[in-house]
């Protein structure tokens, strides 16, 4: 397997990430050397929270979470996905698949030996973390999810819907950036499968994907009519996005874009359409959730079209989920990390000390 590293110097002086980077050296299945790097802060006997990130994201998206959870006295954890941050890069599309990830996942959890954690995970860190949870449910004290599923290819996909899904796919044109933005935003209405699989086609076929740019958008607070000036300002070498210390800081894990293709090809693992590799073992890891008795908590945001309907799946499927203060943060987007750090933090606080002594 080709593995690429980012130099250090891509991560000198980004703004709100002081903490120490720790690395930990897993095999993958065909022998190669992978360097997963994770974030440890906080007091070292403190209750461990184990923090993953996802799509398109990296642990500097938890900068804001880790001072207010460790002044409660908690140890927080974030490592990054390989593809992402401060891990190494697989180089080729065939080394990412859902599988891979959780089995690399897997593989630095025992690595660390963590124990007693409380686990919180948003888009694919929740999909990623659902399935190590499920399958080493002994490492976990509890859980906490937002803005994330346990995901299987949708029962009730009309056969036209699959086609166009299809079609869309083997289309020699790709989305705009602007087209793919509009389709999330319309998640809540028509056809889900084809809104998404817009977003895939984007990712997959945008070779210098945008990361620095979506999660710039993902994570502001301006109004529709502002961001849309901004992005137009930036086409045209102006404006304050090239400038934002938050395009540097999620632009810094690729150098060039040979790096981005963890980015570009994880959204394509999201399961869609029937047949999908990953539905066996989603089943059972549902299997282990719907037995699942230990503390489990929805802290989702209100606007996030595309996951509107998973904390419903949790609350209804889990038995550990029933009479739980589950909370819905308002405004908080699909980066609540980012945009509603203090409410989150205080939910996975508030949680961690009402159910410390079950």
């Amino acid at each position: 397997m080709k593995i690429l590293r980012t130099p250090d110097k891509c991560f000198v002086d980004l703004e709100g990430f002081p903490f120490e980077p720790h690395y930990t050296t897993i095999y993958t299945s065909d022998g190669s050397e992978l360097r997963i790097h994770h974030v440890d802060e906080g007091p070292l006997t403190g209750p461990i929270v184990l923090c993953m990130h996802g799509e398109p994201a990296w642990s500097y998206i938890y900068r804001k979470m880790i001072p207010l959870l460790t002044a409660a006295g908690l140890r927080v954890i974030a490592p990054d996905l390989p593809g992402f941050g401060k891990s190494d890069k697989p180089a080729n599309l065939e080394d990412y698949s859902y599988q891979n990830q959780v089995d690399w996942m897997n593989a630095w959890l025992l690595a660390n030996n963590l124990r007693g954690m409380t686990f919180f995970g948003q888009d694919w860190g929740g999909a990623i973390g659902l399935r190590m949870v499920a399958d080493h449910p002994d490492r976990f004290d509890r859980v906490v999810v937002s803005n994330t599923g346990l995901l299987l290819p949708p029962e009730d996909a009309s056969e036209e819907e699959i086609r166009a899904v299809e079609a869309l796919m083997a289309s020699s044109r790709t989305p705009t950036l602007i087209e793919m933005g509009r389709a999330l935003q319309g998640m809540t209405g028509g056809s889900k499968l084809l809104k998404f699989a817009t977003w895939q086609k984007f990712a997959w076929e945008t070779i210098d994907f945008p990361v620095g740019i979506l999660m710039y958008f993902g994570t502001s607070h301006g109004s529709r009519l502002s961001n849309a000036i901004n992005l137009g300002l930036h086409k045209l070498g102006l404006g304050k996005i090239a400038r934002s210390p938050v395009v540097k800081a999620y632009e810094a894990p690729y150098p060039d874009v040979s790096y981005k293709m963890g980015a570009r090809a994880m959204p394509r693992c999201v399961p869609l359409l029937p047949g999908d590799p990953s539905t066996d073992a989603q089943l059972k890891a549902w299997s282990v959730f719907e037995a699942f008795e230990k503390p489990f908590l929805c802290a989702f945001s209100d606007d996030d079209p595309i996951t509107a309907t998973q904390a419903d799946e949790f609350k209804k499927r889990v038995p550990g989920a029933k009479a739980q203060p589950h909370t819905t943060i308002s405004g908080g987007g699909h980066f609540v990390q980012e945009k509603a750090p203090e409410e989150l933090s205080k939910a996975i606080i508030e949680f961690i000390r009402s159910t410390s002594s079950r």
